[in-house]
Order: C-alpha cells, then sequence, then structure tokens
C-alpha cells in the first residue's frame, strides 16, 4: 500500500512539473514577444503561483502601469491591447 501511494506521489509530481515547464515555455513567450514590459507570476498566500503580472517598463509599450490577469492567455491579449493602445496614443501627439 505504501509503493502504491508513493507511486501516485511521484506520478503527480511528475504532472506537476510538466505544468510548470508549460508556464515557464509561456512566460518565457511572453517577455520575448512584450519586451517593454516585465512579466512574472504572483505568488499566492499559500505559496502557489497566482496571476500573471505584466509591469510595463517601455512607456512606448503600453498605457497601464500594471496589467494582471488570471492565465497567460489572457495577459496576452490585454498586453496586445495596451500595445494598440499605446501606438493610438503615439497617433495623437
Amino acid at each position: 500500500m505504501f509503493i502504491l501511494v508513493l507511486g501516485k506521489r511521484n506520478e503527480a509530481e511528475a504532472i506537476m512539473n510538466g505544468r510548470h515547464d508549460l508556464e515557464d515555455q509561456h512566460l518565457d513567450r511572453l517577455r520575448s514577444e512584450f519586451t517593454g514590459h516585465r512579466i512574472w507570476r504572483a505568488v499566492r498566500w499559500d505559496g502557489r503561483l497566482g496571476d500573471w503580472v505584466a509591469s510595463l517598463h517601455d512607456p512606448s509599450a503600453g498605457i497601464d502601469p500594471t496589467v494582471i490577469c488570471s492565465d497567460a492567455a489572457a495577459l496576452r491579449k490585454a498586453l496586445r491591447v495596451e500595445a494598440e493602445r499605446a501606438a493610438a496614443r503615439k497617433g495623437l501627439r
């Protein structure tokens, strides 16, 4: 019985490691696509990774100083909107 539980634990750890690898890939892609922002994961009260956060470091890349979303896809979409807003602002000057 102990071996079975240990086996399930190792299986769960492998799944979590795979999830973290995928999230790291998402972070890398976001960081390379949106270089005007510092992109990172917030840490929840329980120590687990939480929201996806982008802090504006290049004013030509966005308007809002911080963008927070619940997942990588939502952050990518929000940062594309930020880029459009920044481009529109440049056109007004």
